[in-house]
């Protein structure tokens, strides 16, 4: 993680986070304990006047490496969903699962016509 940005865009993708895991459930995110906790903390340590604010920025790097594995989950997920294995799978599949055609022989499967 080389730069947290700016603590409103860390909020809003948590926020999102949270909405894509509660799309299953089919409850409206906001009236989840989860959203609740992440505003409050926010509220709670918005920029004061002091010069150098320790739990602001230890609360946004929190924050911000809980959103990089609330991320990474969501897209491993997606893509073991996407490439498990799902027993044998024919030469064909294989291919068209990298982008891949076989050579189409116009005799059938032999070299005899």
């Amino acid at each position: 993680m080389a730069a947290l940005g700016s603590p409103a865009r860390t909020l809003r993708g948590l926020l999102r986070e949270l909405r894509y895991m509660n799309a299953a459930t089919g409850r409206p995110y906001r009236e989840t304990a989860a959203y609740r906790y992440l505003v409050n903390a926010f509220r709670a340590h918005r920029v004061t006047s002091e010069k150098l604010c320790r739990a602001q920025h230890e609360l946004h790097f929190q924050a911000a490496t809980y959103l990089c594995l609330l991320r990474s989950i969501r897209e491993h997920v997606a893509l073991h969903q996407e490439f498990h294995g799902k027993g044998e799978r024919s030469v064909e599949e294989s291919a068209g699962l990298v982008g891949l055609k076989l050579p189409h022989q116009p005799g059938g499967k032999g070299w005899e016509p």
